[in-house]
Order: C-alpha cells, then structure tokens, then sequence
C-alpha cells in the first residue's frame, strides 16, 4: 500500500501551523501520535532524520502521526517563545488530532527540545504513554517527580546533552512508571545508530 501523507495548516495560538498527517500503510491507526521537533532556533524542524524515524517507528506500530512545525519554523505563523509558547502550540496540534481521531487512545513523543514539550504538556493529560529522545539534562524537571503517566527515556550514549551519569542521577528523580533505554551511539542526533532508534521505538511496551 502506498504511504500516504496529508499536509495541513492547522489553527495554533500563534497563527498556522505547518502539520504532517501520516497514518500507518497497512492498517486502519489503532492509536493516535504527535511528533514534537528539536529546537527551533537551532534549526530543529518536523523533517529532523531523529524526529522522521519516530514517526516511521509509531506507524509501524499502528499509529496515525501527527508531526508539526513549532511557531515561526517553515511555513508556520508566529515566533519562538521561550518553550512556553511551543508548548500550546503541541496543546493545539494535539487536540486536532484527537478532534481528527476521537476514539482512538493517544501518545506522545519528542527529540530534544521536543520531549522536553511533550513531558510538560502530557504529564498534564491521559495519554497512553511519552516517548522522550534525547531529553537533555538541563531542563525543568520538578513535575516529573510526580507524573504517573508512563514514561520512556531514549538516550544515546554519547549525547553531549544528557551525560549517562547525570541523566541516570535525574532520572532517579522521576516518578514511576519510567523506562531507562541507553542506545550505543556517538552524538545526541544518534549518530550511526537511527535504525537501532528506531526499533527501540517500535518495540516499546
């Protein structure tokens, strides 16, 4: 079956957002994604090849996903707003989704700048689970001590942003349920080890 993509300029709190809707090739979507992008002003877009493997990893496990440009990146209105206005942006896209697919149980993933969008904004709600890539160490992370929503850390082991000892130390600080999962890798974009990302995704549980 031929893959299909739908483009959309969805209504977000800063004007549109640029939106990619795919839904899986070979089954109707048992689950609904959104896809969060690296930071905006370091060129982090929805086309990002980490971001692109998440979401080839969640339709193959049978989600429709949803990737989006954060305000103010490609064709998308508005300007960057410190993370707080990204994070109503990823409210807004959600809620299409969902608006687009009411019955289906949702989830949440993101690389870098985005799973750090993702935690804040799903640790709000009830999704099925959050899949954080590449969470860097220096972020906010007190509500984390107390969201139940379950939670995957995928990290390279060579990230220059999440040292394998201080990543370990924070998340220790982490509220269950959590799952630890260190990819061999040589750099924070996952460097010579995008497939292995990418069958770590399809094969949570």
């Amino acid at each position: 079956m031929a893959r299909r993509i739908e483009s959309h300029l969805l209504d977000g709190p800063a004007g549109k957002l640029e939106a990619l809707l795919e839904p899986p090739e070979d089954q109707e979507p048992t689950e609904a994604c959104l896809v969060c992008h690296p930071h905006p002003l370091f060129g982090g877009t929805m086309h990002n090849k980490v971001v692109h493997r998440i979401a080839r990893a969640e339709r193959r496990r049978g989600a429709v996903v949803l990737r989006f440009n954060f305000r103010g990146v490609g064709r998308s209105e508005g300007e960057h707003a410190d993370g707080v206005g990204e994070i109503e942006d990823a409210r807004a896209a959600l809620a299409w989704l969902r608006h687009r697919y009411p019955g289906l149980p949702y989830s949440l993933a993101g690389f870098s700048f985005g799973s750090r969008v993702i935690l804040q904004l799903g640790c709000e709600l009830d999704p099925l689970r959050l899949v954080a890539v590449g969470f860097p160490v220096k972020s906010e992370t007190s509500y984390l001590a107390s969201c139940t929503v379950p939670k995957f850390f995928v990290t390279s082991t060579g990230d220059q942003y999440a040292p394998r000892d201080q990543m370990e130390s924070l998340y220790a600080t982490f509220a269950e349920p959590k799952q630890m999962i260190w990819i061999e890798a040589a750099d924070h974009f996952f460097d010579g080890a995008l497939d292995r990302l990418e069958e770590t995704i399809f094969s949570l549980v």
